[in-house]
This record gives structure tokens, sequence and C-alpha cells, in this order.
């Protein structure tokens, strides 16, 4: 996977290696050759000078308001929306907060970094199904395997959230040497049974798991044996969180596994493809597709063209001989960005990801204009700072709309990265 792709874990922290800082819960290094109805998209954006990176929030303290009435009943989802209309609106939800727009299961990241996403799980519990903190990273350690992130564990946290009827399912990435995982049965073994004893310790109700990107890295996809031996490894996880009953729930453990999402065409080693999906079925419960970071600082644009999104779908879920009583598409958690990206115009490439506090800074001080973007349907601005020029996409109710659209239209649920970077308004279209 060449091209090394951003990572919304952390500012400026690489997450898997092929994930430089764009994509949440991972981020495999996929390439980032675009799909020819968007090349015309980036020609044009380009045409007015695009470019991107993750920045720390200016402070911009703000205080949740509850209203009778939903965005939909105030207007607010609609192509035309003023920076005005936003920044009277976006700290105002609907009272209604255990009312369901959306009918699928949601899958939402919280991360230890960004504070403001625990609290906005807690209130929006009844609309999340799945909260994965991002706490867990396995590692080698010489001839160990350590499982790092105990000292995250929020147990009130927890019990809340579960308590409000959501299944906590914690990400943990594989960062260990797949050489010792894959090669070394003792050490498979030591691996599942690290992640299962502290789910079971800690009351989880099992775990979302990346690894993919990691694998790429390290050349396992590209050989045909590793390859089948990191799938077998993944089920058997599976398997063995199937064997264990949650507390909370009346289910087995979960396991929710990290995927890229197609980029080209033609699928390479690297990607996740079909038979990899097929593969992985009957011993998983989801897979959190990650629909976002289209764009990056070297061809600045939107995060994730509608056409894309479509074409991730349709490759993952056209299988050669799948049955068709078999419904996949209910087990994908379609990736959707709750941060955005401020992309440099001039003097280069650059800019960064922006979460909504560095979104609602820029509205109130350059008091830009939206546009919206007939080709991948998303909005953006642009604006001028000590002479260089930025263009800025960032989620609103209208491009957030289209996509939940389109994932009722397939049946998928929802995996948003991360809850505590949007806006709260964001909340009331789910």
């Amino acid at each position: 996977m060449p091209p090394r792709r951003r990572d919304r874990r952390r500012p400026r922290d690489p997450s898997p290696p092929p994930s430089d800082a764009r994509a949440p819960p991972s981020a495999s290094g996929i390439r980032l050759t675009r799909l020819a109805p968007a090349v015309v998209l980036v020609l044009v954006l380009a045409a007015l000078g695009f470019s991107g990176r993750l920045s720390r929030s200016p402070p911009h303290p703000q205080t949740l308001q509850t209203t009778a009435r939903s965005v939909y009943e105030r207007g607010l989802v609609k192509r035309d929306i003023s920076s005005w209309e936003i920044l009277t609106e976006h700290t105002r939800v609907s009272e209604k907060r255990s009312q369901h727009q959306f009918p699928n299961p949601v899958l939402a990241y919280v991360t230890p970094w960004n504070s403001k996403g625990y609290d906005m799980a807690k209130l929006f519990s009844a609309k999340l199904t799945h909260i994965s903190p991002v706490w867990y990273d396995l590692k080698s350690d010489r001839n160990m395997l350590v499982l790092e992130g105990e000292h995250n564990f929020d147990a009130t946290w927890v019990s809340e959230l579960q308590g409000n009827g959501s299944l906590v399912v914690p990400r943990v990435v594989l960062e260990a040497f797949p050489a010792v995982i894959l090669l070394e049965k003792m050490q498979k073994a030591k691996a599942i049974d690290l992640i299962v004893n502290e789910c079971r310790d800690k009351g989880y109700d099992g775990i979302v798991l990346e690894s993919w990107s990691r694998w790429a890295v390290y050349g396992v996809l590209d050989d045909p044996e590793l390859r089948y031996m990191a799938l077998q490894f993944v089920k058997q996880l599976g398997e063995a969180l199937h064997s264990i009953s949650s507390k909370s729930s009346n289910r087995h453990l979960e396991l929710i596994y990290v995927i890229p999402a197609p980029r080209m065409q033609e699928l390479s080693n690297q990607d996740f493809g079909p038979e990899d999906l097929l593969q992985l079925a009957d011993s998983l419960d989801g897979f959190s597709l990650m629909t976002y970071d289209f764009s990056g600082p070297q061809n600045p644009g939107p995060s994730a063209p509608l056409k894309w999104v479509q074409h991730s779908l349709t490759t993952l879920l056209s299988a050669k001989g799948s049955s068709p009583s078999r419904n996949h598409s209910r087990m994908i958690f379609l990736g959707i960005n709750f941060y955005g990206n401020d992309f440099l115009l001039s003097r280069g490439s650059g800019g960064g990801a922006i979460t909504g506090r560095d979104f609602v800074h820029l509205l109130e001080k350059y008091k830009p204009s939206l546009k919206w973007d007939e080709k991948s349907l998303e909005h953006f601005f642009i604006y001028s700072h000590e002479g260089v020029r930025h263009a800025v996409f960032f989620p609103t109710l209208m491009s957030l709309s289209v996509r939940l659209d389109e994932a009722r239209n397939w049946g998928t649920g929802l995996s948003i990265w991360e809850i505590g970077q949007g806006l709260d308004f964001f909340f009331d279209v789910l």
C-alpha cells in the first residue's frame, strides 16, 4: 500500500504505518489513485487550488442546548446552508434525544485525546448501538505479547453506557509483529487469550479489531499462505469471543473488524475484497468500513465522494458464489467522518484535519460562503489567510443526510469517526 494515509487517531500521530493521519479506526495504507468519476472532481477542485492535517482546536466554549424541533423541522438540512445558520444552530439539538432517524446499527468511536466524545456518548447513547473507545494496542515486547491500554478503562462510564443499552466494544490495534502471532502457535493462542480475558475482566461486549493496515506494511497480504493465516487468526478470535456471553446483554461477545474502502476498479493484494469478507463473515459480527479520507494534502478535495462510497459497497458486496439469502450488507458499518479538512491552495501542499471547534472558529473569523459540490455531494468553502488561500471541507447536515440515505438504501449500519469531533446538531440526523 504505497502512500501512507493520514490517521484521525490523534493530532499528528500516525496510525497504522500505512495510515499517516487520515483514517480513523485505522487506515490501511491504501493508494490514493482515484476512480475515474472522481478524477474530474479532483481536477475541478485543483482549478480552485487545493491541499491538508489534524490541528489542535482553539478554545471555543459552548453549551449543549435542546429545542423542541429537530434540524429537519428547523429547515437546516439543505444545500444552501449559511455560515450564520451553522453558527446560530450548531449547539442546539432536539430534546427528543432517544428518537431515531436512522434505523440500523450505529458504531461510534471515542478517543481519549478528545474528551468531548465521552460526554456525547452518554448524552446520545440511545442512538448508538455500539460504542468503541480507542483504548488498546497489542504489542510485541521482546519475546512477549503485551496488551497496552488498561489505564484508559473507566468502569463508571462503561457501566452507564451499557445500562442505557449500548454495547461497549473497545478498539484493539494489532501492533505485534505478524511473524510472532501468525507463525507461532503458542503466541497466537496468547494473543487471543489476552483479548478475551480483558473483555471478560472488564465486562466489555466485545471488541473492534484493527490489523489489516499493519499486515499490508509487513507484506503479509502479498503472501497467499500468510494472508490465509491472517484471516484464520481473525476467525479464531471471533470464535473465541462468540464462546463467551456478555455480562450486559443476552448475546455473545462481538468482533467487529476494521477494513479499508476499495480505492481502485481492480483490487490489489493490499485491498480487503469480497472474498475476504466471505471468509470472515460467519465468524464476525460486522465490518467497520473506512469510507472517508478520500483526499489528502497531495491531492486535496472531498472526504467521501458519494460515487466512491457507492463503488466501495458495490465492490465488497459482489462476491461470486455468495448465497442470495445471505445479506452481508447488514454486517457493514459504513464509515462517516465527523471531522473535516483545511487544505492549502497555494505555497505547495499542506493543511490538516480539523474538528468541529476549528470549523466554527473559521466560520466566526472569515464568515465564508459555503458551496455545494454537485459531484462529491459535500460542502466546502475557500478563505485566505496571510495571502494564502485555503479550501475547507467539513461535514454538514446535508452531506451527512445524503450518506445516511445511502446506508439506509443498502441496509448497512454506520461507523462514525469520531463523535467528539463533530458539531452537536449532527446527532439529530441519527
